[in-house]
């Protein structure tokens, strides 16, 4: 009979995942109209500026969050203990969110020179309100969470993402229509996400009238330990925090390099603006590319953590491999996808060609960026919050190296470069770890072999398959960009369906790995009627 507390635990498992999917989608197309709204240099003020807003929602949706709720879930049945650990939680989050507060909008000027651009200090200030909100946002989806109960912080993360879409693409179209500068345009933007946290917290607040959290009585003593509490607080959660916001601090990182190098390097600065934009196109393609292998993959983790805690190598081994093989798998067919049609791709989405070269190398990204999602979450849920934050601190060093010596030479390429060398390096050190931890055996030579001749398969077809639309197309559509789109998303078609087809001819996913991965069954199904 099954266990109803796991398959509670699985479903909300489910929800968030369906959630976070959600969002990062949303997330990532979001930035294709709003390129096309404020052009290359309104999408490089922007993104100057967004890894700042990026890490609020970092620490209020996948950091802080997750450690609050693992404390709630430790005490549940204890309402005491729950209004204990919130208010404690509550005092914790806001010093560490007025922290931030302070040091972004008084360090602002300092930080925008430190940009190479002054002229974006207004727009840092405008970001440091986010922090302000954090602890609301922060404590009361952990709370929840850790309850079991996943559909007030789910809900709470699409309302706050959909709300902050609308308004940054309003006020974006608004604020260019009226002639207004790009940086007031950038400004604009920043406060239509801070209308999404707004929004995120009168969602959960309207959840807290409904379903109060903790009893409104206290019969007795708090048998919490504050001082444990608050080590656990600052230390796991800024552990867990870390890893969750290794790609926006990458993000970061070149904001702080790029721009400047460029200049440094000879490049005016209208070109050099022009440049970092184009260059910032990659990180949608990034959030695309990463959200389904990493989503998918991480839905296995309950997995591992299930079977070390009852102390089965050989399932943890199994399950562990299993999470690893879907995410590579996606991964690695999304990046090589991504690539092939990366002219039309580019044109589609933003116009023009420019930085094709570039983007294809970011991408790669994708990649490791999955696999190092997967391997964090392993290791995380087996009690080792410790070494994904030390992976990502010691990828950032590697970064800023990268920059400092490639960008004054390959310009975008040489930043490009760095974040892929890396992630590489941050994927090696997690799996290395886990090696040394669990003795696991890694993906097989075969497996990879596979793998790479379904997408060697793929590539020969897309070139094929682009070379004769290209020519059919053009023929009958006088548009560019609409002949782009009839040839991009054909193309994503026939790609998927010839990896699809050749993983499924070879076996690379057994019946009963098919069954253990979200949707399976009907790839197990497709599989049937394709062998």
């Amino acid at each position: 009979m099954p266990d109803p507390n796991m398959k509670s635990f699985m479903r909300g498992a489910v929800i968030l995942t369906v959630a976070a999917i959600f969002v990062k989608v949303l997330s990532a197309v979001y930035r294709v109209p709003f390129q096309n709204i404020v052009g290359d240099v309104g999408f490089y003020i922007y993104q100057q500026v967004y890894p700042f807003y990026g890490i609020s929602v970092a620490l209020s949706t996948y950091g802080f969050p997750v450690m609050i709720s693992k404390l709630v879930a430790e005490r549940k049945g204890h309402p005491t203990d729950l209004r204990e650990i919130i208010r404690v939680s509550f005092y914790v989050i806001s010093t560490a969110g007025g922290f931030l507060f302070i040091l972004l909008f008084f360090g602002a000027e300092r930080m925008a020179n430190g940009m190479g651009d002054p002229l974006l200090a207004p727009l840092i200030q405008l970001s440091a309100f986010s922090f302000l909100l954090m602890p609301f946002l922060t404590v009361w989806r952990g709370a929840y969470q850790g309850l079991g109960d996943m559909v007030p912080t789910a809900v709470s993360q699409s309302g706050e993402q959909l709300v902050r879409v609308v308004f940054i693409l309003l006020f974006a179209y608004i604020l260019i229509r009226n002639e207004f500068s790009l940086y007031v345009t950038g400004a604009g933007a920043l406060a239509g996400s801070l209308m999404g946290s707004l929004a995120g917290i009168f969602v959960l607040w309207l959840y807290m009238r409904r379903r109060p959290l903790g009893a409104r009585e206290e019969p007795a003593a708090a048998q919490v330990n504050r001082k444990e509490l608050i080590r656990s607080l600052v230390y796991r959660g800024t552990a867990i925090c870390l890893a969750s916001m290794m790609l926006v601090l990458m993000q970061l990182m070149d904001s702080f390099h790029l721009y400047s190098g460029l200049i440094h390097a000879g490049v005016n600065e209208w070109e050099a603006k022009v440049a970092k934009g184009i260059y910032d196109r990659g990180q949608p393609l990034l959030q695309l590319g990463t959200v389904v292998a990493a989503s998918l993959s991480l839905t296995l983790v309950p997995l591992v953590t299930a079977a070390y805690k009852k102390q089965l190598p050989k399932e943890v081994d199994q399950a562990i491999q299993l999470a690893l093989k879907v995410s590579f798998t996606i991964s690695f067919a999304a990046a090589v996808g991504i690539i092939n049609i990366m002219k039309p791709l580019n044109s589609m989405l933003f116009e023009n060609y420019d930085g094709s070269d570039v983007l294809s190398v970011f991408c790669l990204s994708i990649i490791f960026s999955s696999v190092i999602l997967t391997l964090s979450g392993i290791l995380q849920g087996i009690g080792e919050d410790f070494t994904p934050a030390i992976a990502v601190i010691a990828g950032l060093l590697f970064k800023w190296a990268g920059n400092y010596l490639l960008i004054p030479v390959y310009g975008t390429m040489g930043a490009a470069v760095s974040t892929v060398a890396a992630l590489a390096g941050i994927a090696l050190f997690l799996a290395l770890k886990i090696r040394i931890k669990l003795k696991t055996k890694y993906l097989h030579g075969y497996f990879m072999a596979k793998v790479l001749f379904s997408a060697s398969c793929m590539t020969v077809l897309l070139r094929i398959w682009i070379l004769l639309s290209s020519s059919f197309i053009t023929g009958m559509i006088g548009n560019e960009r609409l002949q782009m789109v009839m040839i991009t998303c054909s193309s994503v078609f026939v790609g998927a369906f010839v990896f699809i087809y050749v993983i499924v001819k070879l076996k690379l996913f057994t019946d009963d790995e098919l069954r253990q991965i979200p949707f399976g069954s009907k790839l197990e199904k497709l599989s049937r009627k394709i062998r």
